[in-house]
């Protein structure tokens, strides 16, 4: 459920761990995961090959679509295209692909040797001073190419002042949705990107498994957290932060502000990722610390561990998306929980997708018809949470096959054994 690089989460992990030293030295921490972690294989970053190849079916999309061109601004299209790891500002940088020929890099002037160093494909780099209007020199490509007046697709995400000013300078020009180029390639993943997920998911499971062995009465998120982080760090997955929710926190799936320490018969839920060359892991697990779970807890744990399973068996090639989620609810709402999305049960979707990103289309929501297919990534998480009380999710990333879908990691055998 974790998303990557996002600030909220760490604000939700309980009053104490936003501003709180931990308790436990990093530089303990940090020896103590350099001596005991295992080794980790890291598979080699996306190759210029495959991007290379992602162009030209961009291209070969763009023209099927009736697409001139379209345009990506920073962020992880932009690296999945053509290798430019870049942040988003005010200052444009983008890349623009016609649906003929080679593409062009948009970047202000002064950064054009960061880009050309990161630029992983063949493309001309033009460049704009402070006191120019980038979208001209857009503008100026698409005329040059001779699609100004075709159909322009942009991303979803991309920020309204690019497609604003475009408009200003191509009055004519249509805007159009790029989802059908860029997201559709994106949804759908290769081997090399598979073998990055499986390699971030494995660093994931054993920061877990480490943090998990390592939690004492007292500790706060942020401990749990320092030691999560340390393992990642000494692994080689980048790790920008979790979600750690302890005792009746755990019963809201974002968290409470409220502080948080580990107590004996409490649930521990952790739920935390990491980048492996822009790759995203995303694992939940739920303990009870220093206790046999209670019945109540027993009986929680096993159901989420069943509507993981639940969910693996609706996830067919051909079904739509949304059947999944539905098959997990409609179990749920037998249990007595719900209806639909209301508590106590699951008020959140079954699953969303993950790739370069945390979350990412499409989801295993009711409703989502977008048919499963064989490379189609998304995480299992069929939390159960209990208002007042505490929550249980476990969380477990699979993709799809031809023979059906496939587990990164495998889920927890017991509530006794959360990291086996």
């Amino acid at each position: 459920m974790i998303h990557a690089r996002i600030n909220r989460r760490r604000l939700l992990q309980g009053g104490a761990a936003v501003a709180a030293v931990t308790t436990v030295p990093l530089t303990r921490v940090m020896a103590q995961a350099a001596a005991e972690l295992p080794s980790i294989r890291i598979p080699p970053p996306i190759s210029s090959a495959e991007r290379v190849a992602r162009l030209a079916k961009a291209r070969t999309l763009m023209q099927k679509a009736g697409m001139g061109a379209v345009i990506v601004e920073a962020g992880p299209s932009l690296d999945y295209l053509t290798g430019i790891q870049w942040w988003r500002s005010e200052r444009l940088t983008a890349v623009v692909i016609p649906a003929v020929g080679k593409p062009i890099v948009v970047t202000p002037f002064f950064e054009e040797p960061s880009i050309k160093e990161m630029l992983d494909v063949p493309a001309e780099i033009r460049t704009w001073q402070e006191d120019e209007e980038p979208l001209k020199l857009v503008a100026d490509f698409l005329r040059e190419r001779g699609v100004a007046k075709q159909p322009i697709g942009f991303e979803e995400t991309s920020r309204f002042f690019i497609e604003d000013r475009l408009q200003k300078q191509l009055p004519a020009t249509q805007i159009v949705s790029a989802n059908p180029v860029i997201r559709a390639q994106r949804m759908i993943k290769s081997p090399a990107e598979l073998a990055l997920m499986q390699a971030a998911a494995d660093i994931t499971l054993a920061s877990l498994r480490y943090a998990g062995q390592r939690t004492r009465e007292g500790m706060t998120p942020a401990d749990i957290d320092a030691l999560i982080g340390a393992a990642h760090k000494k692994l080689g997955g980048a790790y920008d932060g979790g979600l750690v929710l302890i005792g009746e926190a755990s019963a809201y799936p974002h968290g409470s502000h409220k502080p948080q320490s580990v107590k004996r018969g409490e649930v521990v839920l952790m739920d935390v990722g990491c980048s492996v060359h822009g790759y995203q892991s995303d694992i939940s697990r739920s303990f009870i610390f220093g206790a046999d779970p209670t019945p109540e807890q027993s009986k929680v744990a096993s159901q989420v561990r069943r509507g993981q399973d639940i969910a693996m068996a609706a996830a067919k090639v051909g079904a739509p998306a949304g059947s999944v989620d539905d098959a997990v609810r409609h179990a749920y709402e037998s249990w007595g929980y719900g209806p639909g999305y209301k508590l106590p049960g699951t008020p959140h979707r079954t699953g969303h997708g993950i790739g370069m990103e945390g979350h990412e289309p499409v989801n295993l929501v009711h409703g989502e018809m977008t048919a499963l297919a064989p490379g189609m990534c998304f995480s299992n998480e069929p939390g159960i949470y209990l208002p007042g009380k505490f929550g249980i999710r476990f969380e477990d990333c699979f993709h799809m096959t031809a023979s059906g879908p496939k587990f990164f990691t495998t889920p927890p055998v017991s509530m006794d054994r959360p990291f086996d």
